[in-house]
């Protein structure tokens, strides 16, 4: 039974970034997109007591990690545990999801097509590889909105520099996929400030010549 019309909240995380050796630290965007009554949780980033907090009770119908990098998936176990929600990603990245969770793997699979129903909206998965193998985005019409994770930000794609990270395909997933949706589509992403498509649009020859 839903609870009303649905929407987007956004929740930002602290925590740490690890990978090839290296550890920064991060602010990640935690977005859920729900009515009172049920959500799904996109990035359950390094905080599961304050994701389920802002959850207020909902009903969670699923965890889905736009990718599997630890700063984006470091929580979901907790979260699962204590939402009893699956967690849901592209077989592409389990590779990266081993690195971090090696003794627990995720409860379903995403691929490209698939549906996401919750709160009588959609959210259509777009498999976007190129940041990382299994990199996925979240298109939700209705909402007029997609969720990029690190795949697109304000200002350009994702980095492209590090293990499992390919820059020509990041760039053409962003140009067949992305750049295809309606002009006013809000982009909603894995950290910082959200954007539209129409607003990043015009950069992509810039992104091409100046490389990862």
């Amino acid at each position: 039974m839903s609870g009303g019309t649905a929407r987007v909240d956004r929740l930002v995380t602290a925590g740490t970034f690890d990978l090839d050796g290296g550890s920064w630290e991060v602010e990640n965007n935690v977005w859920i997109v729900g009515d009172d009554t049920e959500a799904v949780v996109i990035d359950a980033a390094h905080d599961a007591a304050a994701i389920e907090q802002a959850l207020a009770g909902r009903r969670l119908l699923a965890i889905v990690s736009t990718h599997a990098h630890n700063d984006h998936i470091d929580a979901a176990p907790e979260l699962a545990a204590r939402t009893g929600a699956p967690i849901l990603l592209h077989p592409d990245d389990l590779p990266l999801w081993k690195l971090t969770h090696p003794d627990r793997l995720p409860d379903g699979e995403l691929a490209d097509g698939q549906r996401i129903e919750v709160a009588g909206t959609a959210l259509t998965v777009l498999h976007t590889p190129g940041h990382a193998p299994g990199a996925v985005c979240l298109y939700g019409p209705d909402l007029g909105t997609v969720f990029t994770g690190d795949t697109l930000f304000h200002g350009g794609p994702g980095a492209t520099g590090r293990s499992f990270s390919h820059f020509p395909t990041i760039i053409d997933s962003i140009r067949e996929r992305l750049l295809t949706l309606p002009a006013d589509t809000v982009v909603r992403t894995g950290h910082g400030d959200p954007t539209t498509i129409g607003a990043e649009a015009p950069a992509l020859p810039e992104w091409i010549a100046r490389g990862h």
